[in-house]
């Protein structure tokens, strides 16, 4: 299956894996690279840039295929040295990094001079159109289903999908909502080149979170995510658990701070529980698609259906239909 996505990035598959606080390591980027999509290290996972140097030499030894790296771009209580990470990553000679959050202007002459294949992420077509007109190569365009942060226009992806194709000249990646083979034709018919999927990954073998995790996805519905800092007008889809429910019961109540709500949100917490199984204990990101996530199928084999299954609705669906009509 080939689009411009498979071409531009010299991967197999038209399927990119998000980049998740916590969850995108090494070892699941390697998965998803050497089952012929894109795998993607979070470098903010990396406590310095120093340790992100490490762990890029160490997914250069898990793989020979593509791969990218996520530097996300938010407002944090505690600054980030954000050029310091940049500059490993043109040190390491990573050739793909994925952007997200505020605009990675900054960074785009120090990625372009090292030759690098910028994706930035963004939920509204004028942020697409500008990360186009300031050089990005790909945008990953998230629609209102996905998990993490998606934006403030709460635009789905079946709309922002092919408003953002008939206005743009460069590469798409569809985020947000996607887990099958289903989703991937529909993303391509929207006009989109592949996929990018966080969500789905964080329930196969590989993934490296505990179990319970896992399980939590598997038995989820479509109705199990819950949308925080509304009222900060820096919303974020999470896994609704108990801890969710009371943050948004204080937002609710009206006034809250984010120095309040800092100790229910704290990185390290969400971190903890993803590690440790308790799917109440943090805050950590999931997407509605939780309803369509049936089992905890290793990386490659999940690929490998997903691509089959569009395959086979491309040829015995969709074709068919075009055939029966007059």
């Amino acid at each position: 299956m080939k689009t411009r996505i498979t071409e531009k990035l010299g991967i197999q598959h038209p399927i990119v894996q998000g980049g998740m606080q916590w969850v995108g390591t090494a070892e699941l980027a390697a998965a998803v690279s050497n089952a012929g999509g894109l795998g993607i290290l979070t470098a903010l996972i990396s406590p310095d840039p120093e340790s992100l140097g490490r762990e890029i030499e160490r997914l250069s030894y898990m793989t020979a295929k593509p791969f990218a790296v996520n530097l996300t771009l938010l407002p944090t209580l505690k600054p980030v040295p954000y050029m310091e990470y940049a500059r490993i990553i043109v040190e390491k000679g990573v050739r793909i990094v994925e952007t997200a959050g505020r605009s990675p202007e900054e960074f785009l002459p120090l990625f372009k001079d090292a030759g690098i294949t910028v994706i930035h992420k963004c939920t509204s077509v004028r942020h697409a159109l500008k990360a186009q007109k300031m050089g990005c190569d790909i945008v990953s365009v998230d629609g209102f289903e996905c998990a993490g942060h998606p934006g403030e226009e709460d635009i789905p992806g079946l709309v922002l999908l092919p408003l953002a194709a008939d206005q743009l000249e460069i590469p798409i990646l569809a985020s947000g909502g996607f887990a099958d083979g289903r989703g991937l034709v529909a993303a391509l018919a929207l006009g989109a080149d592949g996929i990018n999927m966080g969500t789905r990954f964080l329930a196969t073998q590989e993934a490296p979170v505990h179990p319970n995790i896992k399980e939590a996805l598997v038995n989820a519905n479509e109705q199990k995510t819950a949308l925080i800092f509304r009222t900060l007008h820096n919303t974020a889809r999470i896994f609704r658990n108990r801890l969710a429910e009371e943050i948004m019961a204080l937002e609710a109540r009206g006034g809250v701070t984010i120095e309040e709500l800092a100790p229910l949100v704290a990185g390290k917490r969400g971190e903890k529980a993803l590690k440790e199984g308790d799917v109440d204990g943090g805050v950590w990101a999931a997407s509605p698609v939780a309803g369509l996530i049936r089992d905890i199928p290793t990386v490659r084999e999940l690929m490998d259906r997903i691509i089959a299954e569009a395959e086979t609705l491309i040829q015995k669906r969709l074709i068919g239909l075009v055939g029966s009509l007059p």
